[in-house]
């Protein structure tokens, strides 16, 4: 495996500057999640209350996220993302300040999570939309979005574990301020960019009429269709576990805030390995099959983490959830954006945003009621068997999938895409 094609996306000063800028601010983030996940359950004991702050969180985006994508498509899309940094960094002063005081109580959190679900609503379709305008070359798209992909999970791993020993001596607060900080980095990144400058698209349409375009361009295309309806259902029933880490670290492993981040932090190697393994990636065929093995190893990582009581084993499980998640979620998007037009990319990106993030708040509340009528154990074992069969099914559908998305990718980019629609053998799959 050569080195250059596992980072062939950084030879665009652009997207250099992104992933160094967004690496520290993402730390960050991972550090105000894992404080906010102790803190819920430290204040309440309550694993209903995960779920309520996990739900309040996300909601907003499954609301406000396909709106926002019109929006995305229609201004400029770089100071857009510029004012969402600014506006997450001020909320998580807001949050630093409440805690620090010592006034933070449960409607805090739940409010100013509220906040942030609004924020990332503008902030996920657009980030997603920018990242072809961040590359220089086409081809590399796929290595860039597997490389956002490394990102966040290096700081998955990174940012739980080091909020557990932050929690632990100086208490959370602390990480919520750290985070506000860390949000200069990318900010600073955005700012110094060279983009080239974008056409203005004439506004000719109503905005319900373009959101209508949108989805009719998302699902009225099959293969594009079926990966949002995939991802939103494994969101909705694979992620939520994270909301319920928390109980296993306290009441299962009996530990402390460091438990709970080698837990968090255990995903994140996993879905470090995905990612990395993605991003050695040249081509798209293929990852039909990885998206159906991401979301089958995901549902076993679940139910073994639920049986397990013993520490290394769950963390070697939430690995393997974390390994699968990455695979599943990083394939699909890939596979989206190659195959979208690029006029609408907002609006359809805005709706993967959706379906990705914006099903967790479901999943989030119904697993912590869940979990409190059957206990942690049973919710997660039935949430991975789920898992399991929609992974079946959706690669049962891939060589339909396939045959239909053929002729858009040859005429999108047949240069870079005419190895892949044209296969040389019989087996080989989107």
């Amino acid at each position: 495996m050569r080195l250059t094609q596992l980072f062939s996306a950084l030879e665009s000063r652009n997207y250099r500057l992104f992933f160094a800028g967004q690496i520290i601010s993402l730390i960050g983030t991972w550090m105000t999640q894992t404080a906010s996940l102790w803190l819920v359950y430290h204040l309440s004991s309550s694993a209903f209350l995960l779920g309520v702050v996990g739900f309040a969180s996300q909601i907003p985006i499954f609301f406000l996220a396909p709106f926002a994508g019109v929006w995305v498509d229609r201004l400029d899309r770089h100071r857009l993302l510029v004012g969402t940094q600014v506006c997450s960094m001020l909320q998580s002063f807001a949050l630093a300040a409440f805690a620090l005081t010592g006034t933070i109580r449960i409607p805090h959190l739940i409010l100013l999570s509220l906040v942030q679900g609004v924020i990332n609503a503008v902030d996920m379709p657009t980030r997603q939309a920018l990242v072809v305008e961040f590359v220089e070359r086409k081809e590399h798209l796929g290595n860039a979005i597997a490389l956002n992909s490394s990102m966040f999970n290096l700081a998955r791993l990174v940012g739980p574990a080091l909020a557990g020993f932050i929690i632990a001596g100086l208490g959370p607060g602390m990480c919520y301020l750290v985070d506000g900080l860390s949000y200069g980095a990318v900010i600073a990144a955005l700012l110094a960019m060279r983009l080239a400058a974008r056409p203005a698209r004439p506004v000719t349409q109503h905005p319900w009429t373009e959101l209508r375009q949108g989805f009719h361009h998302a699902f009225g295309f099959p293969p594009i269709g079926a990966l949002i309806v995939l991802v939103a259902a494994i969101s909705a029933i694979g992620f939520p576990y994270t909301v319920l880490t928390p109980i296993f670290a306290r009441d299962v492993f009996f530990g402390d805030a460091r438990t709970l981040g080698y837990l968090m932090s255990a995903s994140g190697i996993g879905a470090l390995s995905g990612a990395l393994y993605l991003g050695t990636r040249t081509t798209i065929r293929g990852l039909g099959k990885v998206i159906a093995f991401g979301g089958a190893a995901m549902g076993v990582g679940l139910i073994g983490f639920a049986a397990s009581r013993w520490l290394p084993l769950s963390l070697a499980c939430l690995a393997l959830t974390g390994m699968g998640g990455v695979l599943l979620m990083a394939s699909s998007n890939t596979m989206v954006q190659t195959l979208v037009e690029d006029d609408k990319r907002g609006r359809v990106m805005s709706i993967f945003s959706m379906a990705f993030t914006g099903t967790m708040p479901v999943g989030n509340l119904l697993v912590g009621f869940l979990a409190g009528r059957w206990g942690v154990t049973a919710t997660l074992m039935v949430n991975g068997a789920i898992c399991i069969v929609i992974a079946g099914l959706f690669f049962r559908s891939i060589p339909r999938l396939r045959a239909a998305a053929a002729p858009r990718l040859a005429r999108l980019n047949p240069a870079v895409f005419e190895p892949i629609v044209h296969p040389a053998s019989e087996g080989e799959d989107g």
